[in-house]
């Protein structure tokens, strides 16, 4: 399938050369940029604080709205501190830069966002994410104390599967833990609220840090990094964070004024998910999890079967270029229950001749 270039929005439908298409793609998964009333928050951000602040954080002039923003996604997270940054893969590149110093072991779960990657660390394709759990306790088991960091998402958004990271609470006390997790598909979606895994994840016994992007469910072209005080102002304190730009303000402050809009967002899109759960429980090749808006299949013919039909799905090789092809069929709370009926009847068809 050839890349649809356009020169218009994307919402649940695209146009290409003439024709309207039913979006099922990307990681919008609360569909804000197609909220009149959020985009209009972000107006009238625009006419308060102007286009973008091309000032450092620690400029002496400042915006009072970023102290606020990270004020309250910390607290809301359940995080002591936050970091907000121009993009999530900035955030999880500063995070893993810093914690990676003075550890003696690195150990990287099987489908690692490249965000949170070391530099120059090729991912071992080979074992689940099971397989690598057993991989790191016996590592742990047989060797003396040491300082540990393990990194990984909070979920697998490619062939959707939730990570627990409960088996780290049996690891050998001796060693010293720090566990990086990467937000970036369960902001917006998982954990309660849309504030990520940061609240469930905190009873571990570890230093818990998590980053991620804010650009896919919450919809805010920024990045950001929650953890404890002392790890959050060590990285506050590097050149990475001084002197880099932050996110358009406007944004900030239409999530701040927004947050009823999230909810009802939010709601509207466990609601499509209820029902298009119910319309294709009998429709085979489909891999998905609970409350999760990824529905992931193997065979590749469905993809061009579905842009016959005025479909168009997600299928591109990622994260490389020599990576195989995902497959996804993304659902968005823009999505309407005619949308969902329709994509249903499709799958059924194609699936039954597959």
């Amino acid at each position: 399938m050839h890349p649809f270039l356009l020169t218009s929005k994307i919402n649940r439908t695209i146009l290409h050369e003439g024709r309207d298409y039913l979006f099922f793609s990307g990681t919008a998964y609360l569909g804000m940029g197609s909220s009149e009333a959020f985009e209009e928050l972000v107006i009238s951000g625009i006419k308060k604080y102007g286009l973008n602040h091309g000032l450092s954080r620690i400029n002496n002039v400042r915006l009072a709205v970023y102290g606020q923003f990270e004020t309250y996604f910390a607290e809301k997270a359940g995080a002591d501190r936050a970091l907000v940054w121009s993009s999530g893969y900035l955030a999880g590149n500063a995070a893993v830069n810093h914690l990676r110093k003075g550890m003696d072991k690195v150990f990287v779960a099987p489908d690692t966002h490249p965000a949170v990657l070391p530099e120059d660390w090729a991912l071992d394709p080979k074992p689940t994410f099971a397989e690598w759990v057993s991989m790191v306790g016996a590592f742990c088991e047989k060797n003396p104390a040491q300082k540990i960091l393990i990194l990984g998402n909070a979920l697998d958004p490619l062939e959707p599967s939730l990570h627990d990271y409960n088996w780290i609470q049996t690891l050998p006390l001796k060693h010293e833990y720090t566990l990086l997790v990467d937000d970036s598909h369960a902001f917006g979606v998982a954990g309660e609220g849309i504030f990520g895994t940061y609240r469930q994840l905190k009873h571990l016994s570890v230093n818990l840090v998590v980053s991620g992007s804010l650009g896919k469910g919450i919809g805010l072209p920024a990045g950001i990094i929650l953890g404890n005080l002392e790890t959050i102002g060590l990285i506050e304190n590097h050149q990475t964070f001084r002197s880099s730009s932050p996110p358009p303000p406007a944004y900030l402050d239409a999530f701040l004024q927004g947050q009823h809009l999230y909810v009802e967002r939010k709601e509207k899109l466990f609601n499509n998910l209820e029902y298009f759960s119910a319309l294709t429980k009998n429709t085979k090749g489909l891999t998905f999890i609970p409350r999760y808006p990824v529905y992931s299949f193997t065979d590749p013919n469905w993809v061009n079967h579905l842009q016959e039909h005025g479909i168009i799905v997600s299928s591109f090789p990622y994260p490389s270029a020599h990576s195989r092809k995902v497959n996804r069929i993304v659902i968005s709370a823009h999505h309407e229950e005619s949308d969902l009926y329709t994509l249903s009847k499709v799958l059924g068809a194609i699936a039954e001749h597959s």
